[in-house]
């Protein structure tokens, strides 16, 4: 079967974690930096679908999920529902860890869990929503990217947001490269990477 882009569905939660893992060290294999392999999902890809299945959509072909986009349309409000609804269990299940030295990174994701920050920003005034999007290798240079953000950017058009963000390591420079290809265009630079815009 040709691959194809649909909205979600709750099956589709397992693939997307797996996905999220294996793109997630600035586009790359991220399974030997984590000893848990559902923390990285944890933080930025599995709560979405479950605030706002709405806003989550799928490229699926015959083997399964290749790739994804999840968005929430107003970040102040997703953050205050993570504070309600997702990091309560997740801290209870994650207690703080000190570094094993060993290389791996749980207890860089787990101190993330348990100290979320989200300071107010003029930013959202204008760019409330934002997104985080993945595509396994094979499903990558086919325009499926590109699909992916109008999806989710229809999806958004329809609700009245007006504009989208997202936060990009800076060592991903090819996914840097796809957002200004497709419309992005850079807001802020960070030690860590860059936030880039989207006007909707």
């Amino acid at each position: 079967m040709a691959a194809v882009l649909r909205p979600y569905h709750p099956s589709d939660l397992a693939a997307i974690y797996r996905i999220c893992l294996l793109t997630g060290a600035a586009g790359g294999d991220a399974t030997a930096l984590y000893r848990n392999p559902d923390l990285l999902a944890h933080v930025y890809a599995g709560p979405y679908p479950v605030a706002d299945p709405g806003l989550t959509f799928v490229v699926a072909d015959e083997t399964g999920v290749v790739g994804y986009v999840v968005g929430t349309a107003d970040t102040a409000a997703f953050d205050a529902w993570l504070d309600a609804h997702w990091w309560p269990t997740l801290r209870a299940q994650h207690p703080l860890q000190v570094d094993p030295g060993d290389g791996t990174e749980d207890h860089v994701l787990v101190e993330r869990i348990h100290a979320w920050t989200h300071t107010p920003d003029e930013l959202l005034d204008r760019y409330p929503a934002h997104m985080h999007i993945d595509l396994l290798p094979r499903a990558q240079g086919q325009g499926w990217g590109r699909r992916l953000v109008g999806a989710l950017g229809g999806a958004l058009r329809e609700r009245g947001v007006g504009g989208l963000h997202l936060g990009v390591d800076a060592r991903n420079t090819s996914a840097i490269a796809f957002y200004e290809r497709v419309g992005f265009r850079r807001a802020r630079t960070h030690d860590w990477g860059a936030t880039l815009v989207l006007d909707l």
